[in-house]
C-alpha cells in the first residue's frame, strides 16, 4: 500500500465484499453426512438447519444415543463445509483486491 488513503479504500472495497458475502451465506446451504449418508443434515451458512433426513435403517430404539451421535456428526461436518467455504470466499476477495493472504481486517 502506498498511502493511507489507499489503504482506506481497499478497506472500503473488503467491506463491501464481506456484506456481500455474508448475504451470500445467509441463503447458502451446506449439507454435511454421517454413516456414510444415512445421517444428513442441511444448514445455511447462518447455521440455521434447514433439512434433516435419517434413514430408518439407523433408528434403534435400544441405541438412541448412537443416533443422537450421528445427528451430531452431521451437523458438525455441514457447519465444517460452511466455515471452509466461507474462508475460500474470504480469500477470493483479498486475492482480488490485490491484498496478501495473511492481511487481517479489523471486522
Amino acid at each position: 500500500m502506498k498511502n493511507i488513503g489507499e489503504l482506506m479504500k481497499k478497506a472500503q472495497q473488503v467491506q463491501t465484499q464481506v456484506n456481500i458475502l455474508q448475504t451470500k451465506m445467509a441463503r447458502q446451504e451446506f449439507t454435511g453426512t454421517a454413516a456414510n449418508g444415512a445421517v444428513t443434515v442441511t444448514l445455511t451458512g447462518r447455521g440455521e438447519a434447514v433439512k434433516v433426513h435419517i434413514d430408518p435403517s439407523v433408528v434403534n430404539q435400544q441405541d438412541i444415543e448412537t443416533l443422537e451421535d450421528l445427528i451430531q456428526v452431521a451437523i458438525n461436518d455441514s457447519h465444517n463445509h460452511s466455515e471452509d467455504y466461507q474462508v475460500a470466499e474470504m480469500e477470493k476477495i483479498q486475492a482480488s483486491l490485490g491484498l496478501p493472504p495473511d492481511f487481517k481486517m479489523p471486522f
